[in-house]
């Protein structure tokens, strides 16, 4: 790894920022050996470089294997820097009016290498934060999750539906099969307190023009407040904005799906 010498630079700055490039440019998770053989870096600063950037959320490392990938923290500046196609900004005046309605919290999320990630939440006039924060990262079980196992590409989600699935009891992973479906034909998903006693979440997908899916917002709040189904009062709201949600880059109803996460699901 070169490390420019030359001009006002501060070298510390340059070489951590190396790291974080190298790893980018590799396209896959590094372990510390293998960031070391492809440095100079002596491994007691290497560790103090890849100690402080998991602190900082630059960097995130896999409990199981070690290998360190790119933080959220890196994935909220890139997604300030491009706008994310401009979703986010495009779609926040649907979050307060759905938050609103609903009386929860209601998040945007999108995927990351690590799973959905939520990159923006909403909870200001009548609704409650139940604690879903920037940069926390969704399970399959969720409704969120959910949604990212059934419209997202299976060799995208393959490794982190894996990890899901391992942690899944067998009796709940084929009620998931038959939830996909109905995920796909309904576009909509719902999680009977998932993580939390007493808290549920309702959730559908963005979708562009193509269909592909940009992301999902999510409705977490006290069960009570929740649906259960689409039949629901709310849940024919939430199917209602998402189409005209999803409407504002081009989607068209019509256009057909493979549904993704029964091939994942065996």
């Amino acid at each position: 790894m070169e490390v420019i010498k030359k001009g006002r630079t501060i070298q510390s700055l340059q070489i951590g920022i190396g790291i974080v490039d190298l790893i980018a440019k590799q396209g896959r998770p590094l372990k510390s050996s293998d960031i070391d053989n492809l440095t100079e870096i002596s491994k007691s600063n290497l560790y103090k470089y890849l100690h402080t950037f998991t602190q900082l959320g630059i960097l995130d490392r896999d409990k199981e294997s070690g290998a360190y990938v790119l933080g959220s923290k890196l994935i909220e500046y890139g997604l300030a820097a491009v706008g994310h196609e401009n979703v986010v900004d495009r779609i926040t005046p649907y979050l307060q009016e759905i938050n609103e309605k609903s009386l929860s919290t209601v998040v945007y999320s999108t995927w990351t290498h690590n799973g959905p990630m939520i990159i923006r939440e909403f909870y200001a006039n009548q609704g409650y934060n139940i604690g879903a924060q920037t940069g926390t990262l969704l399970p399959l079980l969720s409704a969120t999750g959910k949604v990212f196992m059934a419209f997202i590409d299976e060799q995208i989600t393959r490794e982190w539906g894996k990890k899901e699935l391992k942690k899944t009891p067998s009796e709940k992973i084929n009620h998931l099969k038959e939830e996909c479906k109905l995920i796909c034909k309904k576009e909509i998903s719902f999680a009977r307190e998932p993580l939390v006693p007493s808290v549920s979440s309702v959730a559908f997908p963005v979708f562009n023009y193509k269909k592909q899916l940009l992301g999902t917002v999510t409705i977490v709040g006290f069960s009570e407040l929740i649906p259960q189904n689409e039949d629901e009062e709310l849940s024919r709201y939430l199917m209602s904005i998402s189409k005209e949600i999803s409407g504002s880059f081009g989607y068209e109803p019509h256009i057909e799906t493979r549904i993704n996460c029964i091939e994942q699901i065996n």
